[in-house]
Formats: structure tokens, sequence, C-alpha cells
């Protein structure tokens, strides 16, 4: 008599090891004034413009908002509710941790300078966008850079330059994609996290299609064409990709 035998294998009880397809990517704001390093609140003007004008810097704030990564074959990752407040006099403001981005090999780093007209007609909001002195009103919005400082060759010894206005025809938010290095790519891996090290020259507010002198410039207090000139100055090289850590 034949005897069948079946065996049977022991299904396992582990559970299958789920595969992580997202990593982080920092971004570290390092502030400037072309070659030096930016230090508030000086005692005495201590930078110049390539004009001759002195100056220091006593505030200096913006927006950064609406970050998107492009993948080298045309894919992108858009970060939901992408609002920063950056603040030279607030270290943990200058770097900016983004979450849950798809694993890939990231080519470009696109942003916007400002808030968008849809969040500037939004009402009273939370986080980064809370009111604050970053605000002018319900109907001109927000206030997308904030440049304030001292100097000798400005009529009252000090400058405001407040940027802000998303209604035509003075518009200054402004979106900018600064070149990442040659050669260099935003590699996102589910185990480390890459640091984009961007450089922020708050010289480039004062020169490039405008060339700002304190005694002359009308200043920027409320939307208008002055800060229309000193959004254009400044998304022309405000912000400069300095190199990427792999890590």
């Amino acid at each position: 008599m034949a005897i069948s035998l079946t065996s049977c294998e022991k299904e396992s009880s582990e559970p299958t090891p789920t595969v992580a397809t997202t990593g982080e990517v920092d971004i570290e704001l390092d502030h400037v004034v072309g070659a030096n390093a930016l230090v508030l609140n000086a005692a005495t003007p201590n930078y110049t413009t390539p004009s001759g004008d002195h100056f220091s810097v006593t505030t200096f704030r913006y927006y950064i908002s609406n970050i998107k990564l492009t993948k080298e074959d045309g894919t992108t990752y858009v970060q939901p509710n992408s609002y920063y407040l950056v603040d030279a006099a607030k270290a943990d403001s200058k770097l900016l941790a983004l979450k849950d981005i798809p694993t890939g090999d990231y080519t470009s780093l696109t942003f916007t300078i400002g808030v968008d007209s849809a969040r500037n007609m939004s009402g009273v909001q939370q986080g980064a966008l809370a009111p604050s002195d970053m605000f002018w009103s319900w109907d001109t919005g927000y206030i997308f850079m904030k440049l304030e400082g001292k100097s000798p060759e400005a009529g009252s010894g000090a400058f405001l330059f407040h940027v802000g206005g998303f209604k035509k025809p003075n518009n200054a938010i402004r979106t900018v994609s600064p070149a990442l290095p040659a050669a260099t790519k935003i590699l996102v891996r589910a185990d480390h996290s890459p640091e984009v090290h961007v450089k922020v020259d708050v010289l480039k507010i004062l020169t490039g299609p405008t060339t700002v002198r304190f005694a002359d410039f009308p200043g920027a207090h409320m939307p208008g064409a002055s800060a229309v000139k000193l959004a254009d100055n400044y998304a022309a090289g405000m912000f400069r990709i300095d190199h990427v850590h792999a890590n």
C-alpha cells in the first residue's frame, strides 16, 4: 500500500519588513554681507556697499514658502503647508527641516521669497503666518522681507526697507531657483539627510537691477514701486547654494 505524505511549511508569523521610501532634507541658511558674516546691532556702521555707502543692520527677516524639489527625471515634490519665517536674530529659524520627501536624486530647489497671494487673503492663520510685526493689514498682507539698520548717508541716520505687496502693478512675490554647484545633486535616502547650505547675501538687496543709495532711495514701507525694486534686487541673487553635504 502506497502512503502519500504531504509536508506543510510552517507559516511565518514575522511581519514583512517595510521599506522606507521617504527621507529628509535640511536647508541651512547662512546670512552674510558680501564676503563677511552678518553681525547685527554693531555700534558703528560695519559694512560698505559697492557705491560707498556705510551701514549696519539691526533687523533682517524674510519669508520662504512653497518649497519644491525637482528630480533629474523632471518629477517634482512640493512641500505641503510650506511657510517659514526666517529671522537673523534667531538661530533655530535658519534651519529648515523638510520631512517625508520621496527618495531620489534631486537636481533643483525652488522656493518663493514671500507669501503667496492666497495666504495673504486667508484671514488669521497659525504658525509662521500668525499675525506679527511681519503683517501690515488684511488689505496689504504680509511683509515678505524686512531689512532695518543705520547709515550715516541716510537722511535720518536710519533706513527701513519693508517689502511686500501681492496685487498688480506692485506684486513683490518672487520665486527663485538658485543653482546647485556643478555636478551636485541632492540625494534623498531613507537612511541619511542631505544638508543644503545656502548663503543669503544682504548686500544683494542693495545692488542688482537697482542701485540703492541711502541718501536718495525712497525706501519701502508699504506695497509700491520701491518695494518692487528691492524684490527684483534680491530675487536676482540674494540666495546662493554654497554646497551640499550628502551625509
